[in-house]
């Protein structure tokens, strides 16, 4: 793995929301929504704040229990899975001032948790929903937009 690969959120095309400790995310272009949690929440965190590779490894290493192998091999199966539903996008720019926001400080090693490899739950039940929902297709000006009274209109 590349550690000083970049992505970033595939915006505006993706949206996405944290709650506790997951995260769900929608996909305007497919419809589709998704969910991450535990290490993936803080994977995708990682990825919103403008972090490499390496430092989301080192981050999630130290706040997860487990060898450093299964955790990047963890972390690059998510990756190319959010390539793949094209929820992120590869990011050329350098890191904003040398280093991105990792959110938390490590945890104490009593406080760790095991690490469990990431998962990318997809859900496609309200697939035509997200589709026909015009707000999403918004632009500047709002929606919905009144039409302008023309002077014949006040008579």
């Amino acid at each position: 793995m590349a550690s000083s690969r970049r992505f970033r959120i595939n915006r505006p095309k993706v949206i996405d929301e944290a709650f506790d400790d997951e995260v769900v995310i929608i996909n305007f272009e497919t419809g589709s929504y998704y969910s991450l949690s535990k290490a993936g929440a803080d994977v995708w965190g990682f990825i919103g704040a403008g972090a490499a590779l390496g430092k989301i490894v080192e981050a999630i290493a130290g706040r997860y229990e487990g060898s450093r192998s299964e955790i990047e091999d963890g972390i690059q199966r998510l990756i190319a899975e959010l390539e793949l539903e094209n929820l992120i996008v590869a990011d050329g720019a350098k890191e904003p001032g040398g280093q991105a926001e990792t959110r938390a400080p490590a945890a104490p090693a009593s406080q760790k948790t095991a690490f469990e490899p990431p998962h990318l739950e997809k859900f496609t039940d309200m697939q035509e929903l997200i589709l026909l929902d015009p707000i999403h297709e918004v632009d500047e000006t709002g929606w919905p937009n009144t039409k302008p009274t023309s002077p014949k209109d006040d008579d």
